[in-house]
């Protein structure tokens, strides 16, 4: 991991934050729960997100344990990010995090927008 993590933590909820750290990295780990993605379509969901900044979150998730990225038969460097085991049995509380905010964005006058829908028209 970029940051290295401290030996010990007051609460299990302080570790599991600090393991998740920021909110991009949230972010792409609800969007690959839906499923495994390109780089690609990673950037199309994140158009507020450098690809500095969510090549570095991808890297900290990869090496986390987080995150894999299995290259393309082709051996290029592209390839697609999918979630690890680890990751995965964060499934439930991803998914609470979204409904929470799908729920609640009207209560803070906020819209919130549902990103698979305009990527899926713009799969061939």
């Amino acid at each position: 991991m970029a940051n290295k993590l401290p030996k010990s933590f007051q609460c299990a909820t302080e570790f599991t934050l600090a393991v998740l750290g920021g909110k991009w990295k949230t972010v792409i780990l609800c969007y690959l729960k839906q499923r495994p993605m390109r780089y690609s379509e990673l950037r199309k969901l994140l158009p507020n997100l450098s690809d500095k900044v969510l090549t570095e979150r991808l890297r900290e998730l990869m090496s986390s344990g987080l995150v894999a990225h299995r290259k393309s038969a082709e051996g290029t460097s592209s390839g697609t990010y999918s979630l690890t085991a680890r990751a995965r049995s964060l499934g439930d509380v991803l998914h609470h995090i979204y409904i929470w905010g799908h729920d609640n964005a009207a209560v803070y006058h906020v819209e919130v927008g549902e990103p698979f829908k305009q990527l899926d028209r713009d799969r061939p």
